[in-house]
């Protein structure tokens, strides 16, 4: 079955920078859409960016100019680079790869921006 591991989130100060990474195992079909969402506890989950199935990048408008997702240099890799982080953006980012139309998440990732 379809895993996913991420990595890059931590503690960073307003107007810093973070890059998530996250690795897809397991993909045997074309992906409909990989990219990253957010999850605070006052909120619901939110879509951040993500990669479509077509490979042309969206983002939402909270993080558009700021953020930029890729494709990762290995197979099944998305990677979101983010810059001149807010406190608004402190949220667990959860990795999202969609295959067959079936949707897989990551354990989540904690990204924390605060003086």
């Amino acid at each position: 079955q379809v895993q996913l591991a991420e990595s890059g989130g931590g503690l960073v100060q307003p107007g810093g920078s973070l890059r998530l990474s996250c690795g897809a195992a397991n993909i045997i079909f074309a992906i409909n859409q990989m990219g990253w969402y957010r999850q605070t506890p006052g909120k619901e989950r939110e879509l951040v960016a993500i990669i479509d199935g077509v490979g042309t990048p969206h983002y939402a408008d909270p993080v558009k100019g700021r953020f930029t997702i890729s494709k990762g240099n290995s197979k099944d890799t998305v990677v979101l680079q983010m810059n001149s982080l807010k406190p608004e953006d402190t949220a667990v980012y959860v990795c999202n790869f969609r295959q067959a139309g079936l949707d897989y998440w990551g354990k989540g990732t904690l990204v924390t921006v605060s003086s």
